[in-house]
């Protein structure tokens, strides 16, 4: 049992024992829980910060904890895959649970279900790093599942309210409808390859005929669009901030959201030999980023608007992948999980100075009263918006370049419209809650976060101004890209570089995007020099289109739950009442006609029984003598 075997297995092992621990007795450590909770994740990420040294300065290797299924061929193992793909995610998935861990026990401090909350928050830990470090497509499938059921009771953790319950169920159901997809890709690739071992399948894939590999692709991505909010499957995430605030933090934005993208970074292989799965991951995430961002612009709710956001910002890295740019999509997804997190943590930190207030009308002039959260909100709005020198310049520009220099023009020009836009909506929240005209409820007593807060969304702002310079220019030889691009060496190149335009070039266009997006934002809310109202209803037709989400929910509603609910009634109160439950009472009830009828024969009284008998004797008797 060698230290490499010991250090991989005591990573999940850590927040494993905290589920259990929290679960089961959480209520005689009480407030305890939560620190010693964070500290079980501390130790996960510096684990997985070793292990990632090791690798860096060695070799991946694969170690199996113990034999799981073996059936005549099919052996399957509790297996992991350590190579730079899975480290790189272990560090930000333990690092960023970290911070979100030791910011929640200040976030949740009052609660009443606070051992149960950490439970749940470890429970989800261990099973993204058993998603991470998977090396079999069956181990992967169950912490996919595992993922999504550790959302679902974290959605709906504040269970007594009905929107939080409500959302918890929608968010299931969601994901239930592409992890079929998923599920279905999973038993075609084993009929096809007869193994679920990543290596074994990698190494058949390239003898597969493209329309089986094109199948598999786009179920397997089906999966992907459920669990990373793609349209159309996008409609669960808003509704997810009914959760806790760390919950959305990391959950919802920084680890579970991006395992779609994760997946196929793993399975590039299996993407990149079809040019029209690929195709269709960059179709879809360029819509998404695009309508996502288009509906964020007049949102209220400002953990709504990062919501958004996230779904526009995970729409970029699948126009990466869909490329295969992976090593640019998966640098965007370290970035993001950073700087979002920490919008997230900022988020909630004006909830908690806002007694729990959302809505933007209701705020304004906070600058002075938390400044903390406010200078730590403009640095994650300044790494979203892509402004150097924050990560959200370096991530996203890397993608733009790709996507230009392969020559996917026309999702080139929408995501850099999406830049001007997610600059625009994010300063939009920076100026009217911490600068614009105060509409706070006078009877608050507005207040800055205890250090158990600000100090994780500190470090979260550090990391987002010096992460970025991991992907520093040009990009294709950046650090980032020379320590990754190695795991992805068995790739298809369908898509090679037909331009060779200047990366400077490039980044300065989705510069001035972004610079326009925070101008017209200053020019409407501090400025004033135009009148929001003014464009308001100059565009009302657009106007009430983003506001109203596109009305997909409506359209959800209106095609597929009401007919659903309809039918289901239908075979309810006419197919089980009245049919399946009314053919049982109806025999019963004749039954019971009969017998009250007939008992009247059984009286007890002999003549009664001699007639009866009488009268049956001389029925036989005439029967014999007529046939």
């Amino acid at each position: 049992m060698d230290a490499k075997f010991i250090i991989t297995w005591l990573i999940p092992l850590f927040p494993f024992a905290g589920w259990f621990l929290w679960g089961l007795f959480g209520k005689y450590f009480k407030g305890y829980s939560g620190y010693i909770a964070s500290a079980f994740v501390v130790i996960s990420f510096i684990l997985s910060s070793i292990l990632f040294f090791i690798v860096s300065y060695t070799h991946g290797f694969t170690t199996t904890l113990y034999p799981w299924i073996y059936a005549a061929t099919f052996k399957v193992g509790v297996s992991a895959d350590i190579d730079r793909l899975s480290v790189i995610m272990l560090v930000m998935v333990t690092g960023v649970s970290a911070l979100v861990h030791i910011y929640s026990i200040g976030y949740m401090q009052d609660d009443k279900g606070f051992a149960r909350y950490f439970s749940f928050l470890n429970l989800f830990v261990f099973s993204m790093i058993m998603l991470v470090i998977a090396n079999n497509l069956l181990l992967l499938y169950v912490f996919w599942e595992a993922v999504g059921f550790c959302s679902y009771i974290l959605i709906g953790f504040w269970y007594e309210k009905k929107s939080a319950s409500d959302a918890g169920k929608k968010a299931f159901i969601v994901n239930r409808v592409g992890d079929f997809g998923f599920a279905i890709g999973v038993f075609l690739l084993f009929i096809t390859t007869g193994t679920l071992n990543y290596e074994t399948i990698f190494k058949m894939i390239p003898s597969i005929p493209t329309i089986t590999v094109t199948i598999i692709a786009l179920l397997l991505f089906a999966g992907a669009v459920g669990k990373s909010a793609q349209f159309p499957l996008h409609v669960w995430l808003p509704d997810a901030m009914e959760g806790p605030t760390p919950v959305s933090a990391l959950i919802h934005a920084a680890t579970m959201v991006t395992a779609g993208v994760y997946m196929i970074a793993r399975f590039h292989v299996i993407f990149s030999y079809s040019q029209f799965a690929s195709e269709v991951v960059l179709t879809i995430g360029t819509f998404t980023a695009f309508f996502a961002a288009f509906i964020a612009l007049t949102q209220f709710d400002i953990k709504r608007i990062i919501a958004y956001s996230t779904i526009s910002q995970l729409g970029y890295m699948f126009m990466a992948v869909g490329i295969g740019s992976y090593t640019a999509g998966m640098f965007h997804l370290i970035s993001h999980a950073v700087f979002k997190g920490l919008l997230f943590l900022t988020a909630g930190s004006v909830m908690h100075g806002l007694a729990g207030e959302l809505d933007l009308r209701k705020m304004g002039g906070l600058y002075s009263k938390m400044k903390t959260t406010a200078i730590t909100f403009i640095v994650g709005g300044l790494a979203l918006s892509g402004i150097p020198p924050f990560s959200g310049f370096f991530s996203k520009d890397a993608i733009l370049a790709d996507v230009y220099n392969k020559g996917f023009y026309f999702s080139w020009v929408i995501g850099e419209i999406t830049a001007l836009m997610t600059a625009f909506y994010i300063f939009r929240v920076i100026f009217i809650a911490f600068f614009g005209e105060s509409n706070v409820d006078p009877k608050l007593h507005v207040h800055e976060s205890p250090k158990i807060m600000t100090v994780p969304m500190i470090i979260l702002a550090s990391l987002a101004l010096i992460i970025g310079f991991l992907g520093i220019p040009p990009f294709n030889t950046s650090v980032f890209y020379s320590f990754l691009h190695v795991d992805f060496k068995n790739a298809y190149n369908f898509a090679p570089f037909i331009n060779n335009t200047p990366w400077y070039i490039l980044s300065l266009i989705s510069v001035l995007a972004g610079l326009l997006g925070i101008f017209t934002a200053y020019l409407l809310y501090i400025k004033k020099a135009i009148n929001p109202e003014t464009i308001k209803n100059v565009f009302k037709p657009i106007y009430t289109l983003s506001y109203n989400k596109v009305y997909i929910d409506e359209i959800y509603n209106f095609i597929i739950v009401k007919p659903v609910l309809s039918f289901s009634n239908f075979l309810w109160k006419i197919i089980d009442v009245s049919i399946i439950d009314g053919a049982v009472n109806g025999v019963a009830s004749s039954f019971a006609f009969f017998s009250i009828k007939t008992k009247k024969i059984q009286n007890g009284m002999l003549m009664s029984y001699i007639l009866t008998l009488t009268i049956g004797v001389v029925a036989l008797l005439f029967y014999f003598f007529i046939r």
